[in-house]
């Protein structure tokens, strides 16, 4: 009697956030169609399930709100829910920002962060805490369509960025805005809030904020996880020292510049596509649209090439199963877990 088997699906979880920051001085308007439209296309094109996908955005009456805590939360949420194989995506539009790192080295003096919705921060080292928990074979791809987010997840390899590419500097012509609040503002912002006078931006997120600040203000001791492969896959919006533009076409819908050519590129494009290729087009597209940003891509050398958004399959093996009424059906499977004939069966 033959054994139907199947390999079990890879899930695909996403977490989408757009800050617009309404009423505010630094107020943008195109973070959250940002994410509304990456949600269409994930499900469209990308096989997400609608149900798996997360929406954070600062429009009044959402619930919950985009936090630095919340962020934090819907990604640490979707690492403890994922297994081997899984695919794991988080997208932020908004402010991004610079502040002088705590520890500061020779050539790098500045740490990065996205500014969540309450003015917390999420930092390059929340971020590569959170990619150091991933399960073996499982990737987290990280879109952030902000400015300085080069280098977002701490210590990832540069692939594509201003150390590696040479580059021109064009001129900017459309109305655009750019997605950055000046240190010096977010510091004198939060020292109103906290009544602390001090110039070490820590130490008004520790007091605002407590535990749900990042472990790099909470005088942590962070030792590092060391993975059997680091998958943790940045795309970034622009370099370190750049910033993101959020546009206001006359002709369309407010976006950002980052956002909106990589759905270009994606809709230019049907099949599938490495990380690589879609950020030296994205590249290209923004450099013909005279935009003064530099995409950049962080991660391992054998996820540059992969292809965006699609499972890794560890390699193929023989395995040997005994059911009743049959005797050694011999299947080729990649994931660790098979089906067959509806039951789960572990692989050792």
């Amino acid at each position: 009697m033959a054994v139907a088997a199947r390999a079990s699906s890879p899930k695909k979880l996403a977490t989408l956030v757009g800050c617009n920051y309404f009423n505010d001085e630094y107020e943008l308007h195109g973070c959250i169609n940002d994410v509304r439209g990456m949600a269409e296309t994930l499900v469209s094109k990308f096989g997400f399930d609608r149900r798996n996908v997360t929406i954070l955005t600062d429009e009044p009456g959402s619930h919950p709100m985009p936090t630095g805590a919340n962020i934090k939360r819907a990604i640490t949420d979707m690492i403890k829910k994922a297994k081997s194989g899984d695919v794991l995506f988080f997208h932020f539009s908004g402010h991004g920002t610079v502040y002088p790192a705590p520890k500061p080295e020779p050539g790098h003096q500045n740490d990065e962060a996205i500014v969540a919705c309450d003015w917390n921060y999420v930092t390059d080292v929340d971020f590569r805490q959170m990619v150091d928990q991933l399960p073996s074979g499982t990737t987290l791809t990280i879109i952030s369509d902000s400015c300085h987010s080069g280098g977002l997840i701490n210590h990832e390899k540069e692939q594509i960025g201003p150390s590696t590419v040479k580059r021109s500097i064009d001129a900017k012509d459309l109305k655009s805005k750019p997605r950055f609040i000046p240190h010096e503002s977010l510091l004198q912002h939060l020292s109103g809030l906290s009544g602390i006078e001090s110039q070490n931006i820590g130490d008004h997120l520790a007091h605002l904020f407590g535990d749900d600040a990042s472990d790099k203000f909470l005088n942590k001791t962070y030792i590092p996880k060391k993975p059997i492969t680091d998958n943790g896959i940045l795309l970034s919006g622009c370099e370190t020292s750049q910033t993101s533009a959020d546009l206001s076409p006359e002709d369309g819908k407010p976006c950002g510049a980052f956002t909106d050519s990589l759905q270009k590129v994606l809709a230019q494009h049907p099949g599938a596509i490495s990380y690589k290729d879609l950020v030296i087009k994205s590249r290209q597209l923004l450099s013909s649209s005279k935009q003064t940003q530099h995409p950049c891509l962080y991660c391992s050398d054998s996820n540059a090439v992969s292809l965006f958004l699609s499972p890794k399959h560890p390699g193929t093996k023989e395995v040997d199963i005994e059911a009743e009424g049959t005797k050694g059906v011999n299947l080729t499977t990649g994931p660790e877990e098979l089906t067959v004939a509806g039951i789960d069966v572990k692989q050792n």
